[in-house]
């Protein structure tokens, strides 16, 4: 998990899937000279977007992710206004449903 936003008004935070090395793993084979990660079959990669000021979250994986990860790349090109930032999330968070929960 990776914090990439927070701001008084929304947080954004990548998850990533959990790859588990090979060599941490019980019985597993030793491979001195490199490192063999296990990705999950189902490794899915995705943005949660939390709106503080209504207290709802979103969490973009598939096809929102990838829709979103180019909105990121675009931004390392050219470094965005914190308005522009803002204005992106808050299309995002107009999807928002989900009450932000503390466990």
């Amino acid at each position: 998990m990776q914090m990439l936003y927070d701001s008084d008004t929304y947080s954004v935070t990548h998850m990533l899937a959990n790859a588990v090395a090979v060599d941490a793993l019980p019985d597993a084979p030793q491979a001195p000279t490199e490192l063999v990660l296990l990705v999950p079959e189902l490794a899915r990669h995705g943005f949660e977007i939390v709106d503080k000021r209504t207290g709802k979250e979103v969490y973009l994986d598939g096809s929102w992710a990838e829709l979103f990860q180019q909105h990121i790349s675009a931004w390392q090109l050219k470094t965005p206004t914190q308005d522009e930032v803002e204005d992106t999330l808050e299309q995002y968070a107009e999807l928002a449903q989900n009450p932000v929960l503390v466990h």
